[in-house]
């Protein structure tokens, strides 16, 4: 019986813990992205979506047909007029916008920066594109937020894209695209990025052929571009973001790479034990968004 009792407790405390996660997030300002209907690929409707708590202790979204944004504003005595597009990671089967996502959003606020957390339509790794549902609500995001600029107290002209993991390839195929949907479902306003930051960017390397991926299109302007990675990550391989990283340098893009030595993959904004790259690439982050004039 005690053990039926211990049970319902922790049952009960992951229930609150859920719950008030949601709740902070609900607590925060929303933006649909889609009013005039979702573009195809379409994703399931049947299962509702909800926020699970993780073995791991980190909680993530799941069955995602309403996309749409959360916004951090920054405290008003330090706004910059710089917004970021928060991209989460989860393999298109799930998001995982706590560290991948609201941390990263926090984060971003207390440097002065507009944050806009996207949860992208999901699951889509069935996909016969598992990128091409989440590229499509990247390019809208970055539309929306240049179109309601003078709301948020933001320069047009000042929109980054910050993207992890899987997010991080949606991220880039955004950038690296023209639009890739209907322009009567959004709108003529540029859906390119002004700067771009990449952290372990899922499976941008073609092994096979020794390239990026074919869907990276490098021949338009690519914006200035930040990238972190460790060499030990398995799910998203260091010589993507090396290739990547020459890529933009022959090309003269301003670009900057950190490789860790240890760290692994999908560590977002936590840190990990015996690795330092976790908790050291917020801070170069930081320091790259501030000499670009992006940050406080």
């Amino acid at each position: 019986m005690r053990l039926v009792c211990l049970c319902r407790s922790l049952g009960l405390a992951i229930a609150i813990a859920l719950s008030a996660g949601a709740a902070k997030s609900a607590e925060l300002p929303t933006i649909p992205l889609w009013s005039k209907g979702l573009p195809e690929p379409a994703v399931q409707t049947e299962m509702p979506e909800r926020v699970e708590l993780g073995k791991d202790g980190l909680s993530r979204r799941f069955n995602i047909s309403q996309p749409r944004l959360f916004v951090h504003q920054p405290a008003a005595d330090r706004r910059t007029k710089t917004a970021v597009i928060v991209v989460p990671g989860g393999g298109f089967g799930r998001l995982a916008d706590e560290h991948e996502g609201k941390d990263a959003g926090e984060w971003l606020a207390k440097l002065g920066v507009t944050a806009f957390q996207l949860a992208y339509r999901c699951p889509t790794s069935m996909h016969s594109e598992p990128n091409a549902g989440p590229v499509q609500d990247t390019q809208r995001a970055i539309q929306l937020v240049r179109d309601q600029a003078a709301q948020w107290q933001i320069d047009s002209d000042k929109i980054g894209v910050l993207g992890f993991s899987a997010g991080g390839q949606s991220a880039l195929i955004a950038a690296t695209n023209e639009l890739r949907f209907d322009a009567g479902l959004g709108s003529e306003t540029n859906p390119r990025a002004n700067f771009m930051l990449l952290v372990y960017p899922y499976q941008i390397f073609d092994a096979k052929a020794k390239s990026l991926r074919p869907d990276i299109k490098l021949d338009g302007a690519l914006p200035p571009t930040f990238i972190a990675q460790c060499s030990d990550d398995s799910g998203s391989l260091p010589q993507g973001s090396s290739l990547l990283f020459y890529e933009l340098v022959s090309r003269k893009v301003p670009a900057e790479i950190h490789i860790y030595e240890k760290g692994g993959h999908g560590f977002g904004m936590r840190a990990r034990p015996n690795a330092t790259g976790p908790t050291d690439w917020p801070l170069r982050a930081a320091d790259w968004l501030k000499a670009h004039g992006w940050a406080q």
